[in-house]
């Protein structure tokens, strides 16, 4: 009886779990694609502004330097105001962070967009900027964060089912394995999609930046320049926090091909 009760409450669990992410769905206006999402752009908003003191906390708070704080913000804007981005009612912020020995970029919930004085100084035109800051505004706009947490709690509600129908109170070593497997499995599933994201990232971007007047391949420039920082010291952080999908320079290259089958028009930014 009791180990019915186990089993019933498990289902109930898991059940509500997958209705609650699959019956969750918005269709983005950006990419076109339906999304398994369970909160709404304010709360994105709230949630970015929420975290974005913390986070900047981690990275030595804002930039004291106003000059180049400036020209991150007007080359975000820029961006935001010549694509869909600023059609989203997404409000989007950029920021300098003081932290100049990290290699990073990232973007929050809502609009908050972040890179460090680290990559900033690494960086060698504007245009490979806007490519780093287009990149963090397709996270943005593909609601990937949103998405991540509703996959999160999905997965979390089915490895707690699992762990509910496990539990043996006879052999609780063995029950405490399972719910480590069951958490395994949740983790690569998120890292897999988190690999989806940044190719989905990365196509926004190479749309994005023409747009802004920038050439999309300076964002090549930029993925070359993070694997030749990697192989002098450790890896960057930024490619730890965006995991390569692979061949990310071929896929990026692929990808302006397929934008400019005739070539890259002239004039834009380099």
């Amino acid at each position: 009886m009791r180990l019915n009760l186990r089993f019933i409450i498990a289902i109930i669990v898991a059940a509500v779990s997958l209705f609650g992410y699959f019956f969750n769905t918005s269709k983005n206006e950006v990419t076109g694609e339906t999304q398994h999402v369970n909160m709404s752009a304010d709360q994105e908003i709230a949630l970015g502004v929420q975290a974005a003191p913390e986070m900047a906390a981690q990275y030595g708070g804002e930039s004291s330097d106003a000059r180049a704080t400036a020209a991150v913000q007007q080359v975000g804007q820029k961006i935001v105001a010549s694509t869909k981005a600023g059609q989203t009612p997404y409000r989007f912020q950029f920021h300098l962070l003081a932290d100049d020995k990290t290699i990073n970029a990232f973007a929050l919930p809502g609009g908050q967009v972040f890179i460090t004085q680290g990559l900033l100084k690494n960086l060698t035109s504007e245009a490979q900027l806007a490519g780093v800051l287009a990149h963090e505004i397709g996270h943005v706009v593909g609601r990937h964060s949103a998405a991540q947490v509703a996959k999160s709690n999905l997965t979390q509600g089915l490895a707690g089912a699992a762990t509910i129908a496990s539990y043996d109170p006879n052999s609780p070593g063995s029950s405490v394995a399972k719910a480590a497997v069951a958490a395994a499995i949740a983790k690569v599933v998120t890292l897999r999609f988190g690999r989806e994201d940044e190719l989905e990232a990365d196509k926004i971007a190479v749309d994005f930046t023409p747009k802004a007047g920038y050439d999309p391949r300076a964002m090549i420039q930029v993925m070359k320049m993070l694997e030749q920082t990697g192989g002098r010291s450790s890896t960057p952080e930024f490619l730890s926090t965006h995991p390569d999908p692979g061949n990310r320079i071929g896929e990026l290259e692929k990808e302006i091909a397929a934008e400019y089958p005739q070539g890259v028009p002239a004039g834009l930014k380099q």
